[in-house]
């Protein structure tokens, strides 16, 4: 079993879609002609991201949050500092102890954590 994809509503549905293109590097890709607006991002042949616009942002109090984050993996930890550097984003980076792992923790528009894993031993930092 494996994670399909991430469901996120939204009031600001082109200001995310936006930022999950230009900063994560996803691409827009084929969704069903559903009633409500939305977008379906896409990591290669995968819809990652379903984003499902709505009237409004829903709130969450960070005390009653449910699901604190989600994460992927990526390939190409420089292209994402240099793009998140253009853009003028915060990330936190947090090497995994006892891991070959380096962790970038950024917030999309909507405050939702991501935070994208690299492989610093395949060549990710």
């Amino acid at each position: 079993m494996k994670l399909d994809h991430v469901n996120i509503r939204t009031g600001r549905l082109e200001e995310m879609r936006k930022w999950y293109v230009d900063i994560l590097g996803f691409t827009d890709g084929w969704r069903p002609p559903f009633s409500s607006p939305g977008a379906w991002l896409y990591a290669g042949d995968d819809p990652i991201v379903h984003l499902v616009g709505v009237n409004r942002t829903p709130g969450a109090e960070q005390a009653d949050i449910r699901l604190e984050h989600f994460a992927l993996k990526g390939d190409d930890l420089e292209a994402l500092r240099e793009r998140l550097k253009a853009a003028d984003l915060e990330c936190r980076e947090v090497r995994v102890p006892d891991t070959d792992l380096l962790q970038l923790n950024v917030f999309d528009p909507d405050g939702n954590h991501i935070h994208i894993d690299f492989n610093v031993l395949e060549g990710g930092a």
